[in-house]
């Protein structure tokens, strides 16, 4: 029976979630999914390749949830409170760790990124600013973009969360009010 790829993504996204990837090998993987290696080599040509695309979807889906909050949204702060809440969250904390490690085999050339990393970003973060009748310039969305990378960095490096969010929170208030 022939599996398609997007099933098999769901089923590594969920093992991903469960047991890490991070240390796992192409066959480990395979065996905690259901599947075949070579089914996976199949899909995704690679591990490599594979974590390109556990990240691709991951970063989509919190690009999405930033998308859902800016409808709600009152304020360009309550939106941004919420992208921080939901891209550090505990539980999506495997997922930040193996986007650097992939981010690092990218940047070694050993390992092909998910497409537009930031520019995505850029992009949902311009209409979630549009759905909240705001202006945005694309240098401060990268700024926000890149701010919230370091301080993610810092999390899964285990740094203190509480004091990760006081920064975080000390951003959206000098984004708010740049002349403090």
């Amino acid at each position: 029976m022939s599996e398609s790829r997007d099933d098999l993504l769901a089923r590594v996204l969920e093992f991903a979630a469960r047991d890490g990837l991070a240390d796992r090998s192409l066959r480990e993987i395979a065996t905690g999914v259901g599947t075949s290696h070579r089914m996976l080599l199949y899909h995704f040509g690679s591990r490599e390749g594979l974590l390109a695309a556990v990240v691709g979807a991951m970063e989509a889906q919190q690009r999405a949830t930033m998308a859902a909050l800016a409808e709600t949204a009152a304020t360009p702060a309550e939106l941004m409170t919420g992208v921080w809440q939901a891209v550090s969250s505990p539980e999506v904390r495997p997922f930040v760790r193996l986007f650097f490690e992939v981010l690092a085999l990218t940047t070694r050339g050993g390992a092909p990124g998910p497409d537009g990393l930031t520019a995505s970003w850029l992009d949902d973060a311009e209409k979630a600013g549009e759905r909240l009748g705001i202006e945005t310039d694309r240098a401060s969305l990268r700024l926000g973009v890149a701010v919230t990378r370091g301080l993610l960095v810092d999390l899964v490096a285990g740094e203190d969360p509480a004091e990760v969010d006081a920064a975080y929170a000390l951003f959206i208030q000098l984004a708010a009010d740049p002349k403090q």
